[in-house]
């Protein structure tokens, strides 16, 4: 077997290649993660390139390998592994899939609105691939029961069905563009109930948090709700610019004779058309805030703060958590 060399001088591949203080080192960085491409990779590839990370965190590598090679190993590490268990995520729940997924989704939410048969099976739909993703996406090192996460779905579904066929009803006498816009309140209310009730541990028993050199300082409440609210916020922006701009096109364009003729290629059309938001409002929305998240120490619990200056003193303003995606 041939010697591994080691890793070149100063390599470090879990060093983030762009600036993740600012928005658009993040967006650069998770136009990498969420790229759809990556969710039509062979299984053994993926495995190969977990090899190569582990590899070269343990300073080796695979003999010949160039800097671009490790790093597309890196990007497909990153779409596929959890960042905290290191566990292969499946395919449904990976920011990935989001494109393909969503786009299915959204454009069939937003063509078959008009009746509540079909609200209710499509926010249903929908709601069971947004818990996937949400159990994917949580903080693993908060593990959640069976029961928990059934509560959840019948929750977050709950509250989406009765927005959609309450505003469905609702807007029956409204203008027609209102009721193109009732999917979109179904799902961003949804988000605000299935993301807490999905990741309902986190807010009970805390999340770990630690020093800016990763050294565990204990869990933290206060830093789950302030990293579940931002991943709401990054939900409902991720969905918002398709499920409000594309109802206005679609509302103008079934007025021209050609699209009246060609009903059938409406559902495709809006299909690909929400593919074309989601390119980039996927990565963009995920890149809204810090994956690593902070958190003053004095915004913590009373208890963990007094623990952590009784042991490090003021030598940790901040604390850091992954606040999931």
């Amino acid at each position: 077997m041939a010697e591994m060399p080691a890793v070149p001088l100063g390599f470090d591949i879990d060093a983030p290649r762009w600036d993740q203080s600012t928005f658009t080192g993040r967006l650069r960085h998770f136009l990498t993660i969420t790229d759809p491409r990556t969710a039509l990779v062979p299984e053994q590839e993926l495995d190969r390139a977990r090899e190569v990370v582990a590899s070269c965190r343990a300073g080796l590598v695979p003999p010949g390998s160039s800097r671009e090679q490790l790093l597309y190993a890196k990007k497909l590490y990153d779409s596929a592994f959890h960042p905290d268990s290191g566990e292969k995520m499946n395919l449904i729940g990976r920011m990935s899939f989001q494109v393909p997924g969503g786009m299915a989704l959204t454009g069939c939410m937003l063509q078959f609105y008009r009746t509540v048969p079909a609200v209710v099976f499509w926010q249903w739909v929908n709601q069971s691939f947004n818990a996937i993703v949400n159990y994917t996406n949580r903080n693993a090192a908060s593990p959640i029961s069976l029961a928990q996460i059934g509560v959840a779905y019948v929750t977050a579904t709950g509250t989406a069905l009765a927005t959609a066929v309450g505003l469905n009803l609702y807007t029956k006498r409204a203008p027609p563009l209102l009721a193109r816009w009732v999917p979109f309140a179904a799902v961003a209310a949804a988000n605000c109930v299935n993301i807490p009730m999905m990741r309902q541990q986190e807010i009970i028993n805390g999340v770990t948090v630690t020093d800016e050199d990763n050294n565990e300082l204990g869990r933290s409440r206060r830093a789950a709700v302030k990293g579940i609210a931002q991943v709401v916020v990054s939900r409902i922006t991720m969905a918002a610019p398709g499920m409000i701009i594309l109802p206005i096109i679609m509302e103008r364009l079934e007025k021209f004779p050609f699209m009246q003729r060609i009903r059938v290629l409406h559902a495709p059309l809006q299909v690909l058309l929400c593919g074309g938001f989601l390119v980039f409002m996927v990565p963009a929305a995920c890149a809204l805030f810090p994956q690593r998240c902070s958190l003053a120490l004095a915004s913590l619990e009373p208890e963990l703060r007094d623990s952590i200056v009784a042991k490090h003193g003021d030598k940790v303003p901040y604390v850091y958590f992954n606040k999931g995606l």
